[in-house]
């Protein structure tokens, strides 16, 4: 019998035993999707977040301070899609929902394990 698998979570933050936290199933899956979604990858116009690999992330950042239309919400949902796809090849997204109110963007991003049930929602505000 296999053992699920286990990692560190992110952001990163202390257990109870002095030690960086891990998780498994559906709290390691929000971590990974966050990971890859607020990573600020390589674009045009910035060299990439990580210095040992540049291009990793999604480039949501790119979206701040744009028009808030049907545009925006769109392309939130191609680099999303793109992103997930390149970076966390065994999750499949199910559902990018956005929110538009006024000035303030929020992402509501669904992901499952392609082999398993596991899903989680995760939130972010542009």
């Amino acid at each position: 019998m296999s053992r699920a698998p286990q990692n560190l979570l992110v952001p990163f933050r202390r257990d109870k035993k002095r030690d960086f936290a891990s998780g498994t199933g559906a709290e390691l899956l929000a971590s990974k999707a966050r990971q890859v979604l607020l990573t600020e990858g390589a674009t045009p116009h910035s060299t990439g977040e990580l210095p040992w690999r540049t291009s990793f992330g999604a480039g949501l950042s790119r979206l701040r301070h744009q028009r808030n239309d049907a545009v925006l919400a769109e392309l939130a949902r191609v680099y999303i899609r793109d992103a997930l796809a390149r970076w966390l090849p065994g999750v499949q997204l199910v559902k990018v929902r956005v929110e538009q109110a006024g000035p303030l963007f929020t992402l509501h991003v669904r992901v499952k394990e392609r082999d398993a049930t596991t899903s989680v929602s995760v939130s972010l505000e542009m």
